[in-house]
């Protein structure tokens, strides 16, 4: 990569009105603190209490960290942005970016699938659960999400970097994404848009359908327990990860499988903000407040902590 003509790119943000940047400001630094708050309280809960030392929470720790990873590459930027003047951001900037975005977006769906897998195998073949979903196999899925999503992300950033850009190169955007900057581009973006349209979505597709079967088998299995305790004990191990995978892929689906009458900037940023700011946000309460064994390890937390 060459940058040694390295243009710069105005962000132009979520709103370009004054009055409402001291707003957006505040309400963006309490969502991206509550979210790293969140994540790390569930990451220290893995680390230190015994109860869940499980494969689920070794997977859950992985998705605070990757949602911790992944809101900090966009949020603090952005937080600049509101408040400074100069809202310009380098080439080289704009691709890293877009690079650890598209990674911890990717590893994201790839940990989804495999916290999916984990319930799965949980729920259907519970007998056989601690042969399949041993130590070396969970270290192994987790390391082969992070491979997989910097390869896709490092693709994609390394097209897009030999982009030449022209004119008035405003980033309709909050950040640095694909879309945005294909639009500001003056050079040939075709065999961009066919990398995308080929290979682009198979770290969405792929985990989707893994979870979709997943959850195909675990609600056939439900059904066929005969006690109401039982389906509801079945079901509540698995409660928290499908709302968060509805969160999750619901808006990825709004966003890019909208009718083509939808082509609104002020649309495709709101449905941003849900999946790279709120959901990340909302996961460790989601996990927190519907799991009884992390309400637990909470609670074991406060106690220990006042007796010391």
């Amino acid at each position: 990569m060459n940058f040694s003509k390295n243009p710069e790119f105005i962000i132009l943000g979520l709103s370009e009105l004054p009055e409402q940047q001291n707003v957006l400001f505040v309400v963006f630094l309490i969502m991206y603190l509550l979210g790293v708050l969140g994540n790390l309280t569930i990451i220290l809960l893995i680390q230190t209490d015994f109860h869940l030392q499980t494969p689920m929470y070794f997977f859950l720790g992985n998705l605070s960290f990757v949602d911790m990873c992944y809101t900090s590459s966009i949020v603090p930027k952005m937080l600049v942005n509101i408040l400074s003047k100069n809202k310009a951001i380098t080439l080289l900037d704009c691709i890293s970016q877009l690079f650890f975005f598209l990674c911890f977006a990717c590893t994201e769906c790839f940990l989804l699938a495999v916290m999916a897998y984990d319930r799965f195998v949980a729920v259907c073949t519970p007998l056989h659960y601690t042969t399949i979903i041993n130590q070396k196999v969970c270290v192994v899925l987790v390391i082969s999400s992070w491979l997989a999503s910097a390869l896709h992300s490092l693709l994609h950033s390394l097209m897009a970097s030999t982009l030449r850009f022209c004119g008035v190169k405003e980033v309709h955007h909050f950040f640095c994404d694909m879309g945005p900057l294909l639009k500001l581009a003056c050079s040939d973006i075709s065999l961009n848009k066919l990398l995308i349209y080929t290979e682009g979505g198979l770290p969405v597709l792929i985990p989707l359908i893994i979870v979709l079967y997943s959850y195909c088998c675990i609600i056939s299995s439900i059904l066929k327990i005969r006690s109401a305790d039982g389906r509801h004990k079945a079901f509540s191990t698995c409660s928290s990860h499908l709302i968060v995978v509805v969160l999750f892929y619901g808006t990825i689906a709004c966003m890019y499988l909208r009718p083509s009458s939808i082509d609104s900037i002020n649309y495709d940023k709101a449905l941003s903000v849900v999946y790279t700011v709120v959901a990340p946000m909302l996961n460790p309460f989601i996990y927190s407040l519907r799991n009884k064994e992390v309400k637990g390890a909470i609670k074991r937390l406060f106690i220990h902590g006042k007796n010391m």
